[in-house]
């Protein structure tokens, strides 16, 4: 199959390199690396397996002349990746005919090798480490706001730089905690708040995912561990739901399921408490060089799970003005069923 990337991941899983200003082509047998003159050294030094090709002001222009000189009539696009101005630079004048394909570049992904899994256990485990020390840094963090505990969260778990995050973390409070991608705001950590961070970092280029909920006293030992107790009756009973829906997805998840199963199991607990109306997302997403990749878990997603698939399990209850709970992590499916990274 002939097809064209643009898309940084996607042309990284190729060759292992990737940089802002690339066309990666695929021609049958042959492979191209078209990029400017800022990253033709390091493509030379870390591009496998294709052509490295400066081209200039206009790569689009390159790539036309190698599509030309080839003789290319059919070629496959992801056209969720190109802008309508992009692919107009890329189409002019071209005799070839470019085949729309959706995400075929994750389509290719969406099964890890053991080195891939073996590096983004590598990442979850490095992020789960970052959880244990900001766990430290919030015990005492009274009256210091979500923007600032944004700041320390990515400093703590990109190790002052070391690493790169996987998104911008999520550190909510109380009724911010009721919007699933809450953004930082001014207010503070109080006495008996509760506390929801959602954060993964990158190695290696491949992603972790993690949420976990606590409530911040100044009494008790703080930790990211699912065993969390709250004062409130309300509070411990959304956790135990979200909780039980989390594990049981987990739990029953086999080789030869449905993606849409997965959250069924998960969907039908909250719904049985009496919540599902506040449950207002998939149950989970694909990971791996994209932090949202395939499979979907979700109602709709039919996909059939297979051993080497990564995804979340991340079930939550958001109730509008008080407090959410999303309790997420990353799995592996192998033969024994989900293998939580």
């Amino acid at each position: 199959m002939n097809y064209i990337l643009k898309n940084e991941n996607a042309v990284f899983y190729e060759c292992g390199f990737s940089c802002d200003n690339v066309i990666f082509l695929k021609l049958g047998s042959e492979a191209f690396f078209i990029t400017d003159g800022r990253y033709v050294t390091e493509a030379n030094e870390f591009v496998k397996d294709a052509e490295v090709v400066e081209g200039g002001f206009d790569i689009y222009k390159t790539a036309r002349e190698i599509l030309k000189k080839n003789r290319i009539k059919k070629i496959v696009f992801d056209p969720l990746c190109w802008s309508v101005d992009e692919f107009k630079r890329l189409n002019s004048k071209l005799t070839s005919h470019f085949f729309p394909k959706k995400n075929f570049s994750q389509q290719k992904r969406i099964i890890k090798n053991k080195e891939e899994i073996l590096t983004i256990k590598k990442a979850a485990k490095i992020g789960a480490k970052g959880f244990e020390e900001f766990a430290k840094f919030l015990q005492n963090a009274e009256n210091i706001t979500e923007k600032k505990l944004f700041f320390k969260a990515n400093e703590i778990l990109c190790r002052q730089g070391e690493l790169q995050s996987s998104f911008d973390p999520i550190v909510a409070i109380d009724e911010n905690a009721a919007k699933p991608h809450s953004l930082p705001t001014l207010k503070p950590l109080k006495n008996n708040s509760l506390f929801l961070f959602d954060a993964g970092i990158k190695y290696k280029r491949y992603c972790s995912d993690r949420t976990r909920v606590l409530e911040f006293t100044k009494e008790s030992n703080l930790n990211f561990s699912k065993n969390q107790h709250f004062k409130s009756r309300k509070r411990q009973k959304i956790y135990d739901i979200v909780l039980k829906a989390q594990e049981s997805a987990i739990k029953h998840a086999k080789v030869g399921m449905k993606a849409c199963e997965i959250d069924k199991i998960a969907r039908d607990i909250i719904q049985s408490s009496g919540y599902d109306k506040y449950f207002i997302h998939s149950t989970g997403h694909g990971v791996g060089l994209d932090i949202h990749e395939l499979p979907v878990i979700s109602k709709r997603d039919e996909t059939i799970l297979q051993e080497g698939m990564v995804f979340t399990v991340e079930p939550g209850i958001y109730l509008p003005g008080e407090f959410g709970v999303r309790i997420e992590d990353m799995v592996v499916m192998n033969e024994k069923g989900a293998e939580i990274l």
